[in-house]
């Protein structure tokens, strides 16, 4: 919402509900909560970049952690 502020174009806050790493699942629950608010409210493959992208992020992180722990 803080980003609404400040920006010119809205963001759906839905959007952020999606970047965890639960593909596809995440998304879907995003686009059928916004579908439930307005039935034009399509935001199925809007959601699916940040959930991909959290699904990158903790391939990431597992590796960083894989490399400290083998490390020891």
């Amino acid at each position: 919402k803080l980003l609404n502020l400040c920006s010119k174009n809205k963001i759906n806050p839905l959007i952020g509900s999606a970047g965890v790493s639960a593909v596809p699942m995440a998304a879907r629950v995003s686009n059928k909560v916004g579908l439930e608010s307005d039935a034009q409210n399509f935001l199925l493959m809007h959601a699916m970049g940040p959930n991909v992208a959290g699904v990158i992020g903790s391939a990431i992180a597992a590796g960083v952690m894989l490399k400290y722990v083998l490390a020891m």
